[in-house]
């Protein structure tokens, strides 16, 4: 299980954006991607993940074993904790693990409407999704938005020593440390050069 990327130009609205990345992130790795706001991080995962098409070059990973995880929670306000979770397992054919509501500090949370809990509890829950759909490869798109330092440390723990230990792979956009033994990938070198005719690619920020 690992994912293979060679050459690869990824663009926002048909405009390059980041070009000439190649890199390899084995079973059981994790790669943090580093860089400034709207340096192309969210282009790339969605690319790396196959929602969006790449400009040029390669990436490589087992069939049906990706899932990329943005900003949004992704859940229904009127289910429950459990239904929520059951409905995602439903989708990718898995049960709900007992293992996950503790992962996630929702073992009490588990019976309340969605919409009902705070910004932080629903971002738990929308991270709890990974812990059922059973993909392998993950493209993490500022994971920790709305979790207090004690979440931030859960979250970190359930990569380490669940995903990641199970021979899981992930490619993560932070800006914070996340305390993984993994290494980072500055994408600053690999901004793609300004089109001299004169396009832009400001109508996409």
């Amino acid at each position: 299980m690992t994912l293979v990327v060679n050459d690869l130009t990824v663009a926002r609205g048909g405009v390059p954006v980041l070009a000439g990345l190649s890199f390899e992130v084995s079973e059981g790795c994790a790669l943090v991607l580093r860089g400034p706001n709207g340096i192309g991080k969210t282009t790339l995962l969605r690319t790396l993940a196959g929602l969006q098409p790449a400009h040029a070059g390669q990436v490589q990973f087992p069939e049906e074993t990706g899932a990329y995880a943005s900003h949004a929670d992704g859940i229904k306000a009127q289910l429950t904790v459990l239904e929520n979770l059951a409905f995602w397992g439903e989708v990718h054919g898995n049960d709900v693990p007992d293992a996950v509501f503790e992962a996630f500090d929702l073992v009490d949370l588990r019976d309340r409407l969605a919409g009902t809990l705070s910004a932080g509890q629903k971002r738990r829950l929308g991270l709890a999704r990974l812990g059922v759909i059973g993909r392998k490869v993950l493209f993490l798109d500022e994971p920790t938005v709305s979790l207090d330092g004690f979440s931030v440390k859960m979250f970190a723990r359930w990569l380490r020593e669940d995903h990641l230990a199970r021979g899981g792979v992930a490619v993560i956009a932070t800006h914070i440390d996340l305390g993984l033994e993994a290494p980072e990938l500055d994408l600053t070198p690999y901004k793609a050069r300004v089109d001299l005719a004169g396009g832009s690619d400001e109508a996409f920020l």
